[in-house]
């Protein structure tokens, strides 16, 4: 790509989208801006970059300028069948990604983590095994840095550890990732995607590229991951919480590495089955890069999970809160609610994604979930389904602060009160991050009330 010699239109101001503006701009390329957006982050983005010498475009002047525009670097948030892309497409335009021109500048190793659920904590956890093992590792992609900021930072010698959405896979072409990490495919993004069909291809995509000098570390325990060893030429390494493969596994309290013990189970400092696996999971990939056992141990021992992920965020009058803010789909929260100890109060709601909540209620009454406080913009079909499974300790509250209030004020001491809402936050919030921000500012809101009218509050 002669970046000199072509213009390019970035739509999105987001993370990703300034990182691809700075990134075209370095490379001496005509770079307009355009977002349909307007607050108060696009309007920053827009100022910092028109700066650096990028023109913004208004929407009267989007289909002039568009045809002047050579590429179309699309925000992950953007999807394809929206009129920009689409137009690009009809005009026989290229579109792609930031993680697209990530991809085509990378100089060192990748590997790279896809799947419904668990990518993040499997990044984390891959990036301090990497670390541990002396690597220089970076986190970047769907979470961390964008591909494109942190080109430098890995140089030649680097291992870029990358997650990588189906948003992304969308305008994803040319990666070819050293190792390819799928997790587990279920229903999510429908509201995007259409179908389950599309979805499962496109997370596929990530192995489309790999040769038979690559290698793909597939989650044996689902049979939509496992089907995806017929689809690449990549060499297979399995892994299973349930049985012995030829890869990862669980041994008689230890995870192991085809014979070779890594640390035993009670080790790991995060709960639920879901966490062993993502551990044995990212052991394969580490083990594929020539990581230590010692260095896996060690990092796997002092892992601390991440923010918004079954997060113990503090306590009040007995009442536990935990952020799972991150729990977006139902498979998710089933997850959360399957690890957490003891009874809790249920947050349930938010922007609807397309997908049955009917599932999340046959978990819930058989889980320690004694109440679940509904609330968002998909309020009465979560109601709706935990109704058609039997569930009646449900209260509707659709304002999220109210929420956490009802929740706060139904538990009693030593229960949970736990948000894990099975749904996107942009009903309400910019992000899963921002949703669970707040949480915590309302536990705070609460503790300050308590102390200001002399109640009993419990320390964290």
């Amino acid at each position: 790509m002669l970046f000199s010699r072509q213009t390019f239109l970035v739509a999105g101001l987001s993370r990703s989208g300034v990182a691809s503006a700075e990134y075209l701009l370095s490379k001496g390329a005509k770079v307009y801006l355009y977002d349909d957006v307007q607050d108060d982050n696009v309007a920053a983005a827009q100022s910092k970059l028109t700066a650096l010498g990028c023109i913004t475009v208004a929407p009267e002047e989007l289909t002039e300028k568009s045809a002047h525009c050579d590429v179309l670097v699309l925000s992950p948030g953007i999807p394809v069948d929206h009129p920009l892309p689409v137009a690009f497409r009809r005009a026989g335009k290229r579109i792609i990604g930031e993680c697209e021109l990530g991809a085509l500048a990378l100089r060192c190793p990748c590997v790279a983590v896809t799947g419904t659920n668990g990518k993040t904590t499997t990044v984390t956890m891959l990036e301090a095994i990497l670390r541990a093992a002396g690597a220089n590792s970076v986190a970047c992609g769907n979470v961390g840095k964008p591909l494109t900021a942190c080109l430098d930072e890995l140089g030649e010698d680097g291992i870029a550890v990358a997650e990588i959405s189906s948003f992304q896979l969308e305008t994803l072409y040319s990666l070819r990732p050293h190792v390819a990490v799928v997790l587990n495919v279920t229903e999510d993004h429908l509201n995007r995607h259409y179908t389950f069909e599309n979805y499962i291809y496109l997370k596929s995509r990530i192995l489309k590229n790999s040769a038979e000098s690559e290698y793909a570390v597939l989650n044996y325990d689902d049979p939509v991951v496992r089907g995806f060893a017929e689809k690449t030429k990549a060499k297979i390494v399995w892994f299973s919480v349930r049985e012995r493969v030829d890869g990862g596994y669980l041994s008689d309290g230890y995870l192991c590495f085809r014979d070779e013990r890594i640390c035993r189970e009670s080790e790991l400092t995060v709960d639920g089955e879901h966490n062993r696996a993502n551990a044995l999971a990212a052991i394969c990939a580490a083990k594929l890069f020539g990581a230590g056992n010692a260095a896996i141990a060690t990092a796997l021992k002092t892992f601390r999970g991440v923010k918004h992920r079954l997060q113990n965020v503090g306590e009040l009058g007995g009442v536990t809160f935990i952020d799972d803010s991150k729990a977006t789909n139902v498979d998710s929260a089933v997850k959360a609610i399957g690890s957490v100890r003891g009874e809790s109060i249920l947050l349930v709601g938010g922007k609807d994604k397309g997908y049955s909540y009917e599932p999340l209620f046959d978990a819930v009454k058989t889980s320690g979930v004694v109440h679940a406080v509904i609330y968002g913009e998909n309020a009465f079909r979560v109601l709706n389904a935990a109704l058609k499974r039997g569930f009646s300790a449900v209260t509707l509250c659709r304002p999220f602060d109210m929420a956490v209030r009802v929740a706060y004020l139904t538990a009693k001491p030593g229960q949970n009160v736990l948000l894990s809402p099975a749904s996107a936050s942009f009903d309400s919030f910019k992000s899963y991050e921002e949703r669970g921000d707040r949480f915590v500012e309302i536990l705070e809101t609460l503790r300050k009330e308590q102390a200001g009218a002399g109640g009993d509050v419990e320390a964290e």
